[in-house]
């Protein structure tokens, strides 16, 4: 039975992750054909380093991810904090709204915002879709999972520690910065590191409300790969699979460090 059960997690695993495999190893091919192996090459990164196209695109990713996953972690640690302060039907109403941008379809959330700016645009006829649009779209749907990563760490924080921090003299900025900020940090690098992720990973929401000439990596490849499937997309999917790697690990070693800290203060 645990033969059976290994060798069922074995063909899941295969079967999720032999595609990426197969992308990482052909990112090194020297030869254009995706049918055989003519020899390990770096070619492919160096054209994609000099590709300014591709850089222009992985500059506006970069920067749209930090920006979006900073400004919305700024809006969804407050707002988190007032909604656990709120009552609980009020709470559970304004929970219900905060979760409709996590579980409603990309391409209803990107048409919205495009419907939205082109109204605006109306009475502002100098502005057009582009660098900003993109941006306040990755915020808006960013904030959400910044509310849900910062809630549960709320929950679990002892809230006499707020009212005993402003009984002793504090201000209640003083009280959120001193005493609460730090029992809901995890949280916090949590949500921003996942927020930064959703950003990095993209497509739907960004294809609508972006603008001509302001594109992302996730738009550029679709562009790439509708003309063909090119060699430097291999490489340039590698990339992003190894920094979102690294983002997971680094979001885990964070939440493996909180527990075995509090465990160890536990005991």
């Amino acid at each position: 039975m645990k033969a059976a059960k290994k060798l069922y997690l074995a063909l899941i695993l295969i079967f999720m992750y032999a595609p990426i495999l197969i992308l990482i190893i052909f990112s090194f091919n020297a030869s254009k054909s995706r049918a055989n192996w003519s020899g390990f090459t770096l070619s492919w990164y160096a054209e994609l380093i000099n590709d300014p196209s591709i850089m222009k695109a992985l500059y506006n990713t970069i920067t749209i991810a930090l920006l979006s996953s900073a400004i919305a972690t700024v809006i969804g640690t407050t707002a988190a904090v007032g909604i656990e302060a709120l009552g609980s039907l009020t709470k559970r109403i304004v929970l219900a709204i905060t979760n409709i941008p996590v579980v409603n379809p990309d391409i209803v959330t990107g048409v919205s915002l495009m419907v939205l700016y082109i109204y605006i645009f109306k009475f502002f006829p100098s502005l057009k879709l582009g660098y900003a649009t993109l941006l306040l779209s990755h915020t808006a749907f960013n904030t959400s999972y910044i509310i849900l990563s910062v809630l549960p760490k709320l929950r679990q924080m002892d809230p006499n520690l707020y009212e005993a921090a402003l009984d002793l003299g504090a201000s209640p900025a003083q009280g959120f910065f001193k005493v609460i900020l730090p029992e809901i940090m995890p949280g916090v690098v949590t949500g921003a590191m996942l927020a930064f992720t959703m950003s990095l990973d993209d497509f739907v929401v960004s294809f609508f409300t972006t603008g001509s000439g302001v594109n992302n990596l996730s738009i550029l490849i679709y562009s790439m790969a509708r003309r063909g499937v090119n060699p430097k997309i291999n490489a340039l999917s590698t990339l992003m699979f190894l920094v979102v790697l690294v983002l997971l690990y680094l979001v885990n070693r964070s939440d493996s460090s909180k527990a075995k800290k509090e465990s160890a203060l536990a005991a």
